[in-house]
């Protein structure tokens, strides 16, 4: 795993023992080639971060700042963030690490530009509605913003009201898979 693009591209990302199952490189890469024009100077909110791919792969793009959420990953996002920061040539990202249960973290403030939600799998079935909730509601006001929604192929997530599908990408039923959505 690593980042695809941008200034710290091609540094690796260290993955955490346990139940982590990181964004693919393919994913991440069509995510942000379609989002390119819109990272530059985004802040960012990588909820269910797990090695925090989402939220670097944005800083290395541009992005102005970055928050990654998850309970359980912390030291690894922080390693990760460091190797991240090296190549860029920085001492620190401007990353914010919130250890929290995502589903129950609230920001302080909905501005967020680029919203993206990595969840356990099986979270989809359970918790859809409250998920893709979280995520409108971190969201700035405006067009320009967007929530990512990764699960498994197959798997079409609820938009919020007020929200369209944009764009679907992923290799089909199985694999990973991102819904990006566009406020009406």
């Amino acid at each position: 795993m690593r980042v695809t693009g941008g200034k710290a591209r091609g540094i690796h990302l260290r993955v955490p023992a346990g139940p982590v199952r990181p964004a693919t490189d393919y994913l991440r890469e069509a995510v942000f080639s379609s989002l390119a024009a819109l990272v530059p100077g985004a802040r960012v909110l990588d909820l269910f971060a797990g090695t925090g791919a989402y939220g670097l792969e944005a800083l290395s793009r541009g992005a102005a700042s970055a928050v990654a959420v998850d309970r359980a990953t912390a030291p690894a996002i922080a390693a990760n963030a460091a190797a991240v920061a090296k190549s860029m040539g920085l001492p620190a990202l401007p990353l914010d690490i919130v250890t929290a249960d995502a589903l129950s973290w609230t920001p302080g403030a909905p501005d967020f530009d680029l919203v993206f939600v990595d969840p356990p799998w099986e979270l989809w079935e359970r918790e859809a509605d409250r998920l893709v909730a979280a995520a409108a509601a971190a969201a700035a006001p405006g067009g320009h913003v967007r929530l990512v929604l990764e699960g498994p192929g197959g798997f079409a997530p609820p938009a919020p009201p007020g929200w369209e599908l944009r764009k679907a990408l992923g290799k089909g039923k199985g694999q990973p898979a991102a819904a990006i959505l566009t406020r009406v």
